[in-house]
């Protein structure tokens, strides 16, 4: 298939896309669903005119962010205008009076609650290693910018919340036209056959950082959330594992980019995914890897 012809079946595919959610939004019961179904939902990128345009799914939204709590983000954005940022540290002295604020996800979303992260965050941490049943992922942090990201991962796990989990979704540039590897739902069960994966968080949220200071380029760490909304982050994260992934619009909280174990991601990537007939995001929120990929533990330090 020709770059034009996936490019026009991609279009094609989001239409339908967009059509039966509108048609399931109609319906009072399925828009609770939808909500909750958009919690660890996929990308999917759409044609618009000069280029590529990414209409995300990728996890959560929040009331308080004006930037996004106006904006449909499955609606193209007017290229011209430059995205508008989430204020960042941008001093040691601002950092050093820097406190996150976290709080409980009411989206109904199934969460494995183990409490609330510390307000105070630790500046010192510099890398985070994901031991999994393929060997470790080393992620370099970049905790100046995203202090409270990190915080939350430090957290979740000193309280080995994120062992024996699975990552749920694998997204290509064929099933998404995107590449990454998604994580951090303590309910997913990553076989192809579970439609909710993806759902699951911390139980709690907390606002965007960094947005717009780092490219998803191959190799970069983000938190996930909903395509509908900001400031909902939790417990998911993807890694990109292509470049397509940088057309996606500076909504999401990159923290840190790989440094060890990318060929660990590459054969998983290049072993395809699991297509889930019952999924019920309708974008590939939960294909998974045929290749598991297990997490054992999360360290940081």
């Amino acid at each position: 298939m020709s770059g034009e012809d996936r490019q026009s079946q991609l279009a094609r595919e989001h239409k339908e896309r967009q059509a039966r959610r509108a048609q399931q939004a109609q319906q009072p019961s399925a828009a609770k669903a939808r909500r909750n179904t958009f919690i660890g939902a996929g990308v999917a990128v759409v044609v618009v005119a000069g280029g590529l345009f990414a209409a995300t799914n990728l996890l959560g939204g929040g009331d308080d962010n004006k930037r996004n709590a106006s904006v449909d983000k499955n609606v193209e954005a007017d290229p011209s205008q430059p995205p508008a940022l989430q204020p960042t540290p941008t001093s040691s002295a601002d950092l050093a009076k820097l406190t996150c604020s976290y709080r409980k996800d009411t989206s109904g979303s199934p969460a494995k609650y183990v409490g609330m992260p510390p307000a105070k965050p630790n500046l010192n941490l510099k890398t985070m290693t994901i031991t999994t049943n393929l060997g470790d992922v080393v992620i370099n942090l970049v905790t100046d910018r995203a202090p409270c990201a990190v915080n939350s991962f430090a957290f979740l796990a000193k309280k080995n919340f994120f062992d024996n989990t699975r990552c749920h979704r694998l997204a290509t540039p064929e099933n998404s036209g995107l590449g990454l590897l998604q994580c951090g739902d303590p309910q997913a069960k990553a076989d192809g056959k579970n439609p909710t994966d993806g759902q699951g968080s911390s139980g709690y949220v907390f606002n965007d950082e960094n947005l717009g200071g780092l490219p998803y380029t191959k190799g970069t760490v983000a938190l996930a959330q909903a395509s509908e909304a900001a400031n909902q982050n939790g417990s998911q994260f993807w890694i990109s594992l292509s470049d397509e992934t940088a057309q996606l619009q500076p909504d999401f909280t990159p923290f840190g980019t790989v440094s060890k174990g990318m060929d660990i991601l590459e054969k998983v990537y290049q072993g395809g995914w699991i297509e889930n007939p019952d999924d019920i995001t309708g974008d590939g929120g939960s294909n998974a890897p045929k290749i598991p990929v297990i997490i054992k533990d999360v360290r940081l330090a």
